[in-house]
């Protein structure tokens, strides 16, 4: 799988799993059941998105380790330790603010959760240093919550959003790597215009890409200036004009699509067989490259043409749940607002 995950390419939507992969994993999950919510403080955490199905999910899995590969303030661990007193969970975060809430949070469920300082690409590396505390368990679960938390856009200081003046930063570990300001002096203008373009800003990437090398903005407010120079008042989309530049930033500055491809393979690697792989994206290009990647391990990596048939003895390593995205309610997204774009996909391990 390491090998597949240097060499993959997202290369468009595709079928994903035939109506007897659905129907026969479909089986294993009921979302009409109610799961208990948890009466918690979640200071400025959001609350979990889609967390009565993916608590259902999981506590459904035989004894064992669940991994949440994005614990922010633990939201989903909480919830899943609640229902599921024959799980422990490794969390694992690269935000030191995020460990100081989730500790808070999970501390009454004491040795059944494990706290670890790393990005979910590192996920393999965490597993392999926390092997006496798994004692030996299979990985039952793998959860992905990717994007930013309600926590980091509402701290100015981080710099994630056009809410607030602040330094341009955007790092998700604020103590290593170059934050946006840097990132935007150091590449070239052609770099820029690619991020922008991979994350929707297609019409006007190049006008803000000459834009922000012109201004090289280190405040999120000199950046905002950048792109409403840049872009036309009639040609204005809802919401607000510079959310795609910004979004793009954050994703290149922390390698997000870099660390979706190295993590989400290595969640499907170290998964048991009958363990599932739980991914929560928000915007089309995140969902696009979960989509491609449990497509590979759902086909075992064969493309023989259809017409033909597999030829190439390609064993398939996931059953997923089905071909479309699952969506939040309507009830959830009116009363939760970052579940609205949220778009959840699911796998089942079935061969090492």
């Amino acid at each position: 799988m390491r090998n597949a995950r240097q060499q993959f390419r997202p290369r468009g939507m595709r079928s994903l799993a035939t109506v007897a992969h659905e129907r026969e994993f479909s089986s294993a999950i009921s979302f009409l059941r109610p799961v208990e919510r948890l009466q918690m403080n979640q200071g400025n955490y959001h609350q979990p998105v889609l967390e009565k199905e993916i608590t259902e999910l999981l506590a459904s899995q035989t004894v064992g380790v669940v991994i949440d590969a994005t614990l922010g303030g633990g939201g989903h661990t909480a919830a899943l330790l609640a229902r599921a007193p024959h799980i422990r969970v490794l969390g694992i975060d690269r935000d030191d603010a995020a460990h100081e809430a989730a500790s808070l949070r999970l501390a009454e469920f004491g040795e059944r959760v494990r706290l670890v300082k790393a990005t979910f690409a590192e996920m393999e590396e965490v597993v392999a240093r926390e092997t006496a505390w798994i004692a030996g368990d299979p990985i039952v679960g793998v959860l992905l919550d990717l994007g930013v938390s309600s926590r980091q856009l509402d701290d100015a200081t981080r710099g994630f959003s056009f809410r607030a003046d602040a330094p341009l930063d955007m790092r998700m570990d604020p103590s290593t790597g170059e934050s946006a300001a840097e990132y935007i002096a150091r590449v070239d203008v052609h770099e820029l215009v690619a991020i922008l373009r991979e994350n929707g800003e297609s019409r006007f990437a190049g006008a803000i890409a000459h834009s922000m090398k012109r201004g090289l903005p280190t405040t999120t407010e000199e950046l905002t200036s950048c792109v409403e120079a840049a872009v036309p008042m009639a040609a204005r989309r809802r919401g607000h004009v510079a959310t795609r530049a910004f979004q793009a930033l954050r994703i290149a500055v922390n390698g997000e699509a870099e660390q979706l491809v190295e993590g989400l393979g290595s969640a499907i690697d170290l998964l048991s067989i009958g363990g599932v792989v739980v991914v929560i994206s928000y915007h089309s290009g995140e969902d696009r490259v979960v989509k491609e990647i449990l497509h590979e391990a759902h086909t075992g990596g064969c493309h023989c043409p259809k017409v033909l048939g597999c030829v190439c003895g390609a064993i398939p390593r996931v059953e997923v749940f089905k071909a479309s995205a699952i969506l939040p309610s309507a009830e959830e997204s009116e009363s939760n607002p970052r579940a609205r774009s949220a778009r959840l996909r699911i796998a089942k391990k079935v061969i090492q």
